[in-house]
């Protein structure tokens, strides 16, 4: 039997998933471990299920075959909620809320999963500030940010809260080269800042940022996990 210290934090077998109305395969049996200190980059090209792989890891989307363990343990209907918590999802154009990015920034802590915990601003200056933003940062209405920095606030939406796990499906793919700088930057803070054991999936169209973001790079084909 494995130590509790060799136990991956998250472990996929045999994760399947079919879309019935085109009668393809989307995910092919994949087995996957994530232990603390991983920084996994999955590379691949567009459509070859990087995806659909990275949403069933944080059950987003239901698969036809496999199950996930978090920590060596099933994970009961139940304990969802708290999965999710410790593992988080990035997509690459993620929804504001109407109001200010503080307000933004506030919601995580209006739900029932994260009610032990409170907002703390001077925390999230700090990260702001190590994406390059200054305090008024918080002060900005979410719908007149440029793409980068509603990526930025939506980053720092999740890290605030510290997960274990960071699943982030091409969170700079659609911004420029100095914004995609400052989200490796707060993803890098996170990882240094020592709260804990922690991991990532990096999902990465861009080489350079692959070898930049990741250590343990692995590639997408057709649905096909390597």
């Amino acid at each position: 039997m494995p130590t509790q210290a060799e136990t991956p934090m998250l472990r996929a077998i045999g994760l399947t998933r079919r879309d019935p109305v085109r009668n393809i395969t989307l995910l092919h049996p994949a087995r996957f471990a994530l232990a603390a200190g991983d920084r996994a980059v999955i590379t691949g090209p567009s459509g070859s299920g990087k995806s659909v792989f990275l949403r069933a890891l944080a059950l987003l989307d239901p698969v036809d075959d496999g199950f996930i363990q978090w920590r060596g343990q099933p994970i009961a209907r139940g304990g969802i909620p708290s999965y999710r918590r410790r593992v988080a999802y990035i997509a690459q154009r993620p929804a504001m809320l109407d109001g200010s990015v503080e307000d933004n920034l506030r919601y995580p802590f209006s739900l029932k999963v994260y009610r032990d915990v409170r907002f703390d601003r001077e925390r999230v200056v700090a990260l702001a500030n190590r994406a390059g933003r200054e305090p008024d940062f918080l002060d900005k209405r979410a719908s007149d940010l440029s793409g980068g920095e509603a990526q930025i606030a939506a980053l720092i939406r999740v890290l605030q809260v510290d997960p274990d796990i960071l699943l982030l499906d091409e969170p700079t793919a659609s911004l420029d080269p100095a914004s995609a700088l400052e989200i490796e930057a707060l993803v890098a803070a996170w990882f240094a800042d020592g709260r804990g054991e922690r991991a990532s999936i990096w999902v990465s169209h861009d080489p350079a940022q692959a070898q930049r973001v990741g250590e343990r790079q692995l590639v997408m084909t057709a649905g096909v996990l390597a």
